[in-house]
């Protein structure tokens, strides 16, 4: 592990001096690469569907997993996207003259060593693997046991991309001991890593959490809300609220408590409710919300539940106030919506909410690197420092001050 974590900081000094003309013209070869591999690709993936299917993995990881020809092309395309993205390095983020006649400039840096553990879906190896190159860091990545066969082909061929370009494979590479043990060694390594990002099961997050000596960028747990106020528009409350949690229930993203006022609880809860049983989804309500629509009881756990499933609560309260009260409870700081044709209540909410990404008149579903611009994202950070919500190749860097003087002494 020791050596291993050597190589990988060696390198960093390589990576952070690249142009960003070369970053792009490997990371399209590299893209090149993949789509050329793809029969390789689509093999390996197999054995760890077929593995998966063994091991009875539910549909919806299934589907996270699998790749065939046409994800191996959205691979590669993203891959693209994000070659065509602004190079983060190197922009100047401020600059002055200070008394002494000193030119500070403070400028964008890579981090340097960024260890990446994640599970179920091989696109985000090569996902974080681009994204760690194009803002000039080494990857060192952790995937799922269930995506082994595929982490594997994936790393091999962007590792091939970089030895042939005259680079250091540990640029991009997989951590060669996957075990819990060799996780907990990861983290402990602050010597040689600069940053971890967990993204996976909350067990997971809190293990990394608790004992990395290492800083850590949480990818936490989605428990995401829409609220219905009073002047929201009805049509627009009714689509969002679905999409938000039917359009793809089983990530971060999706909502899994919807509250609504009150005032228009009778109204709107027959069509929610029938919306949303023509979804296939299991709902849950509060007291109120059962006097409405006949549906099980919503406990506590529920309500702190994130059920990455087509389930959800409905709480009912009397206003603003006690919908956000109820968010601040239970929410985990990920994405919180409003339904609201009243501008006060929208940007009181907007103001007060403390999450990554707080919407008004749309879904939660939206907070994703791709959506927002950034090509893909590392993880969806739940922390308010260093960086918050999808994180692209502008939070995958730091800065440092650089000072010019001529002949200055203090």
């Amino acid at each position: 592990m020791k050596e291993f974590l050597q190589k990988a900081k060696a390198s960093t000094q390589i990576i952070a001096t690249l142009d960003g003309k070369t970053k792009n013209r490997i990371l399209n070869e590299m893209a090149d690469a993949l789509v050329s591999q793809t029969k390789v690709i689509v093999t390996e993936n197999k054995k760890d569907m077929d593995a998966g299917e063994k091991s009875n993995l539910d549909a919806a990881l299934l589907d996270r997993l699998l790749l065939d020809e046409g994800r191996v092309s959205s691979i590669a395309n993203s891959l693209r996207e994000i070659a065509g993205l602004t190079d983060p390095v190197g922009r100047v983020l401020e600059g002055w003259v200070n008394d002494d006649n000193l030119r500070i400039e403070k400028v964008s840096v890579p981090i340097g060593v960024v260890g990446v553990i994640y599970e179920s879906r091989p696109n985000v190896t090569s996902d974080v693997a681009a994204l760690c190159f194009k803002s000039g860091n080494v990857a060192i990545l952790k995937g799922g046991k269930e995506a082994e066969h595929s982490n594997r082909v994936i790393a091999k061929v962007l590792q091939e991309v970089l030895l042939k370009n005259g680079l250091p494979k540990e640029i991009i590479s997989l951590l060669p001991d996957a075990s819990r043990e060799g996780v907990a060694k990861l983290i402990k390594e602050d010597e040689y890593v600069d940053l971890i990002v967990p993204r996976g099961g909350e067990q997971l997050i809190k293990f990394i959490s608790k004992n990395s000596s290492v800083p850590v960028v949480k990818h936490d747990k989605g428990l995401c809300h829409t609220y219905i106020h009073r002047d929201a528009s009805h049509s627009k409350a009714l689509s969002i609220a679905v999409n938000a949690k039917c359009q793809r229930p089983g990530v971060c993203n999706a909502m899994e408590t919807l509250i609504l006022d009150e005032s228009i609880a009778k109204v709107l809860l027959p069509g929610l409710y029938k919306a949303f049983v023509d979804a296939g989804t299991k709902l849950r309500g509060c007291e109120k919300t059962r006097e409405n629509i006949f549906i099980d009881l919503a406990t506590d756990e529920d309500f702190n539940t994130e059920y990455l499933a087509n389930e959800l609560n409905i709480k009912v309260v009397k206003g603003i106030d006690e919908a956000m009260a109820h968010i601040v409870k239970y929410g985990s700081g990920h994405s919180e919506a409003i339904v609201t044709e009243n501008y006060g209540a929208a940007e009181k909410f907007m103001n007060a909410i403390d999450a990554a990404c707080v919407y008004v008149n749309a879904s939660t579903r939206f907070t994703d690197g791709a959506v927002f611009g950034f090509g893909a994202e590392v993880g969806i950070s739940t922390n308010k420092l260093h960086a918050r919500g999808p994180m692209g190749v502008n939070e995958l860097t730091t800065y440092k001050f650089k000072i010019y003087g001529n002949g200055q002494i203090r």
